[in-house]
Parts: C-alpha cells; sequence; structure tokens
C-alpha cells in the first residue's frame, strides 16, 4: 500500500496562515521527507521477522548444545564418581 503526503495542499494551507511561498514549500518538503521516512512497508516487516526467525533458530542450537554438553559432562562425572566410590 502507497501512502502519500499532500505537500501541495500542505503548503497551501501554510501560505494561506500568513508564511511565505519559500517557507512554506521547504517545511511542506521537510514535514513529507520526516513522515514518509518514518513508514514501515510489509516488506520491512517481513524482512525484519525473517532475521529474527534466523536469530532466534541460532539462539536455540545454541542452546540445545550447551545442555547437552551439560549433560554429558555431569554424566561422565557422575559415573567417575560412582567408579571412585566402588574402588573404595
Amino acid at each position: 500500500m502507497a501512502y502519500a503526503f499532500d505537500t501541495l495542499g500542505y503548503a497551501k494551507r501554510l501560505r494561506d496562515a500568513g508564511v511565505s511561498q519559500v517557507q512554506a514549500e521547504a517545511h511542506a518538503e521537510a514535514a513529507r521527507e520526516f513522515v514518509m521516512g518514518d513508514l514501515v512497508t510489509k516488506a520491512d516487516l517481513q524482512a525484519t521477522k525473517a532475521d529474527l526467525q534466523a536469530a532466534m533458530d541460532t539462539l536455540s542450537l545454541r542452546l540445545t548444545l550447551r545442555l547437552g554438553v551439560m549433560l554429558a559432562t555431569g554424566l561422565a562425572t557422575s559415573i567417575g564418581l560412582i567408579a571412585a566410590i566402588i574402588k573404595l
């Protein structure tokens, strides 16, 4: 969906309020750049969604790997302790 900012109408309202034409046009152009620069499109949101999904997948993989290493280390330590106790 395209959005439009009516710079001509905005400048006309400023001129009708007593602002000079040069100032009204400059103000209207600055306002258009400000308003249009902050709009987010569906494509922007889709790109952000894809980036977030990739980041979440990476974090999930890293957490799974850490948990596996912790479990393996804990199991190896437990087996070592049991073996040492049995020898006593």
